[in-house]
């Protein structure tokens, strides 16, 4: 009895979308399409959803990391080419997204019963603000239907001493803030309504036609709005306008605003934050607090992880008729002989599909061909060969037994530039995510850093100081940074049990009908994940809406659609 063919065959063979990598952008661009009419076969070689964005156990987190960290080639189709054929064969390849990887598991005991119950994001810190447009695309589109949120309960600043400072998110998180002194309650409070101010003078003056300045019965009412000239200049210089003490500078700045780089330092700040910028980052901040009554401040998490996030578009997508197909290698584009333009994808089972469109996984590369191709397509092969790499993000996943602060399951820490050390140019961030959102047995806790770097060396002395200033690790009492910190805090710093840090590029590309989707960013949200999600359909079908069927629930005020366990 013969053996059943280890690839299915794929009926039919042409469609107008084809879809390699089960990523966030990948499954945003796919569910659109669908929505919008369009046929489309998603393809993935791994045997889950989710690609650099999904939520791995122990062993396949581990394994993605190293086979993706090294260049490969998918199987060789079973099929050969022919002179019949009108399009030329392209081989694709993979080149490495992830670098030193380096994996410790210092109480392999602890871990051997439960290595596969835990669901580890491969592009943590993630969080989703409760504002952000990733929540209004998943209540538009209907994937809000296929998961479920959990509210992240604080949010502190870390500083070299070892001490976690509460991000007060409210008014009312200020007056109980005892961290806090009577003056930066003060002056925060008169910060916070300066920019609530300038907001609902922004808003009235949208509705009445004038600018908003200089109006009388707006400065009575508190309504604002800041200069222009104001707002063009550096965030960090408007808020030494305001005589905002450097305390209260660093929480707006890193712990609201979220900005990467020391934006007191232009020499070494890659992205200087404009006040208008700040103000809108401030907004978001404010308007996520107190959307979901049940939500006890601005950021959710997605129970199971981060990687419930690309299923529930798959999810909506195979609802509108699009076909998914796991473990199937995708190993040569279709390119036409005369014109180098894309016609479709050759599988590892040596069949040919066709389509109109194509989107790959960031970590797909064309290599050379083996016949003399024309100019056209030499030209496409030098453009697709080559990837925009914007550059490079340190990761880090640590596993333990206790919480970094006792009464806390789930929170955000932020070590501002300089915090740590004085070469500390970037904000270095950590999440830590407990049991009870099922990313880990009960009892054990994850914690997730992330840093925007130059290079390895960078990258990993940047976590490492975070990790050293919140953690213990059983080989660190020889840590100076470690052990200057422990003099300090009076609380025990948990355990690691397992770690893996490692390296990741952020790139992208585009060349005609074939697309790149984008490689996870340094962000702690996804909001610019999906903004180019969506400027790649609206590029690929420019007549088209994203998400046409479906409309804003009547009741707004609910957000009836999403939901968010208390």
């Amino acid at each position: 009895m013969s053996e059943p063919p280890p690839y299915p065959e794929i009926e039919p063979t042409t469609f107008d979308l084809i879809a390699v990598g089960t990523g966030l952008a990948e499954c945003i661009v796919a569910a659109a399409a669908s929505a919008s009419g369009k046929t489309v076969l998603h393809l993935d070689t791994n045997p889950f959803y989710g690609s650099h964005y999904s939520s791995l156990s122990v062993p396949e987190l581990t394994s993605f990391l190293i086979s993706n960290s090294t260049a490969s080639s998918p199987p060789s189709s079973t099929s050969t080419t022919t002179d019949s054929l009108d399009y030329s064969i392209v081989n694709l390849t993979t080149q490495p997204v992830y670098s030193d990887v380096e994996i410790s598991c210092f109480y392999p005991e602890l871990l051997e019963e439960n290595l596969r119950k835990f669901n580890l994001d491969l592009c943590g810190p993630r969080v989703l603000f409760c504002a952000d447009k990733s929540i209004d695309l998943m209540l538009k589109s209907g994937a809000s239907n296929y998961v479920e949120f959990k509210s992240i309960d604080a949010s502190f600043v870390g500083d070299g001493n070892g001490k976690l400072w509460n991000v007060p998110d409210s008014r009312a998180a200020i007056f109980k803030d005892k961290s806090l002194t009577l003056m930066e309650k003060n002056q925060l409070m008169r910060f916070f309504k300066l920019v609530q101010g300038h907001l609902d003078a922004t808003v009235a003056a949208g509705f009445s036609g004038n600018d908003g300045i200089g109006n009388g019965n707006d400065e009575e009412e508190g309504k604002t709005k800041i200069s222009d000239e104001d707002l063009e200049r550096p965030f960090v210089e408007y808020l030494s306008k305001m005589r905002l003490p450097p305390k209260i500078r660093s929480i707006i700045l890193y712990a609201i605003a979220m900005a990467d780089y020391d934006q007191d330092d232009m020499g070494v700040c890659q992205n200087l934050l404009k006040t208008k910028d700040g103000i809108d980052r401030l907004a978001l901040y404010q308007s996520s607090v107190g959307r979901f009554t049940n939500a006890s401040g601005a950021l959710i998490y997605p129970i199971y992880g981060q990687g419930e996030l690309p299923q529930a578009f798959s999810r909506r997508s195979a609802v509108k008729g699009c076909i998914y197909v796991l473990r199937m290698p995708v190993t040569a584009l279709l390119m036409e002989k005369d014109s180098g333009s894309y016609k479709g994808v050759r599988l590892a089972s040596g069949q040919d599909i066709f389509s109109q469109k194509l989107v790959l996984d960031p970590s797909f590369t064309l290599a050379s061909p083996s016949t003399s191709p024309s100019d056209l397509l030499h030209e496409s092969f030098n453009f697709l060969s080559t990837r925009d790499v914007k550059g490079k993000v340190a990761r880090g996943i640590c596993i333990t037994q206790n919480s970094l602060k006792p009464d806390t399951s789930n929170l955000l820490v932020v070590y501002p530039p300089r915090s740590l050390y004085p070469e500390q140019i970037t904000s270095i961030r950590a999440l830590q995510i407990s049991g009870n959102l099922a990313v880990c047995p009960l009892g054990m806790f994850v914690l997730y850093l992330s840093a925007l770097c130059d290079d390895a060396i960078q990258g990993k002395r940047l976590l490492n100081a975070a990790m050293n200033a919140l953690l213990t690790f059983p080989d660190s009492v020889n840590s100076e940074s470690s052990s200057t910190v422990q003099s300090e805090n009076t609380e025990e710093k948990p355990s690691v049990i397992w770690s893996g840090l490692y390296i990741q590029e952020m790139s992208t590309g585009q060349f005609d009908s074939i697309n790149f989707a984008p490689m996870p960013d340094g962000n702690l949200n996804y909001n610019d994940i999906l903004d180019a999600a969506l400027k790649l359909f609206q590029e690929m079908y420019p007549n088209e809406e994203n998400f046409p069927e479906t409309t804003p629930p009547e009741n707004s005020e609910d957000d009836i659609g999403l939901t968010l366990e208390t």
